[in-house]
């Protein structure tokens, strides 16, 4: 330190301290305002980026919202469109049953139509034929019982009485 002050030369010191006081004028007139102005720049342009993240942030919060609320409304839309689904099927198989019950009501009222129509035709012919054998024995018996002429007058004198009652 003795060497330190001993060598210690207040031109020197004073020829520091005016380049010093120089560099100092020169950084502050040409070099400072230019740093300065940079460094907020800088400070601006994060600041602004801060707030574009920051609106960014909340953009995509409100976009997740919005993709909740169509996602619930999606799924509102489709379980709506499954019941309805469900609601016309069941009702295109009520529909079916009904028309099918129809049709086979129909077939049933034709079958017993026919039935009935064949029915009474069996028992138009069934009567034809009873006739025509009543008629073949009522003429065998009349023939037995006419074949003589004593019994044929009798006959006659008995539907004379009854056309003459009548």
């Amino acid at each position: 330190m003795d060497k330190l002050l001993s060598e210690f030369s207040i031109g020197l010191f004073f020829w520091q301290t005016v380049l010093f006081l120089a560099l100092l004028f020169l950084l502050r007139k040409y070099a400072w305002k230019p740093i300065l102005n940079a460094v907020n720049e800088r400070e601006e342009k994060i600041a602004d980026s801060l707030e574009l993240a920051d609106k960014t942030k909340a953009e995509i919060e409100t976009l997740k919202a919005q993709n909740a609320d169509l996602l619930k409304e999606a799924r509102a839309e489709r379980d709506a469109m499954i019941k309805d689904a469900k609601a016309t099927a069941t009702q295109m198989k009520e529909d079916a049953k009904s028309i099918a019950k129809e049709e086979g009501n129909k077939m049933i009222a034709s079958a017993k139509k026919s039935i009935n129509a064949e029915k009474a035709a069996a028992i138009s012919e069934l009567k034809t034929e009873v006739a025509g054998f009543a008629l073949d024995i009522a003429e065998k018996v009349v023939r037995v019982e006419l074949a003589s002429d004593a019994k044929q007058k009798e006959l006659a004198e008995k539907l004379v009485e009854d056309i003459n009652l009548n």
